[in-house]
């Protein structure tokens, strides 16, 4: 048994999909250990003692248990340095590259969710949110994208990974608009044949799953 093979907690349609999408890039070995969540399994003691809020994506690895979406993003990419997805520790490119990671689950994914829920961010909860507003969220990642073609300018890493994943499922549900910026980043991500290969193992997961 290859020891360095990773074990992913993976559910349809759900974060977890981009973590399978980053292994596939990344060119990991990996295992699927697949929750059906419409039947769900991902409240069943047997996960909740893998993640105690019944959520994907978790991995193991190394003897290692890692829960929350970036945390896996950053342990993934650092774990397999020859891919080149994760600027190392001394590179310019760090801070920014850490600062896009965070910024996706500390300020973007929870000014989209309170959005979507319809909880407007006045000026009396404003100070208490991490994100300030969503235009301003939203504002700071368009302006990031204007100067392209990545993140990172004309680095590809693991950052465009979580994002490109991120923005088709916002856009295609209309929780962020489709400017020209976020649309052309958009259309360079689903390009990719990983992101092809993640498609198609997914539908035939799916499959399986109505069988």
């Amino acid at each position: 048994m290859n020891a360095d093979r990773v074990t992913l907690y993976h559910s349809l349609n759900t974060r977890s999909s981009s973590a399978l999408l980053l292994l596939e890039e990344l060119g990991a070995p990996y295992d699927l250990q697949v929750l059906n969540m419409k039947a769900g399994e991902n409240r069943q003691p047997a996960y909740l003692a893998v993640n105690p809020m019944g959520k994907v994506p978790a991995i193991r690895h190394r003897g290692a248990l890692v829960t929350e979406q970036v945390a896996v993003f950053l342990y993934l990419a650092d774990a397999f340095p020859e891919a080149g997805l994760a600027p190392a520790i001394g590179d310019p490119l760090r801070g920014p590259y850490l600062r896009w990671m965070v910024y996706y689950g500390s300020s973007f994914e929870p000014a989209v969710v309170d959005k979507a829920r319809g909880l407007a961010s006045d000026e009396s909860v404003r100070a208490m949110l991490p994100y300030g507003s969503y235009e301003a969220a939203l504002a700071v990642v368009n302006d990031q994208l204007r100067q392209g073609p990545y993140l990172l300018g004309e680095r590809f890493t693991a950052a465009d990974i979580l994002w490109g994943a991120a923005l088709t499922w916002t856009t295609m549900f209309g929780f962020v608009p489709e400017t020209p910026e976020i649309a052309a980043y958009v259309a360079r991500h689903q390009a990719r044949p990983a992101v092809a290969r993640v498609r198609e193992r997914d539908a035939a997961l799916a499959a399986a799953q109505a069988a």
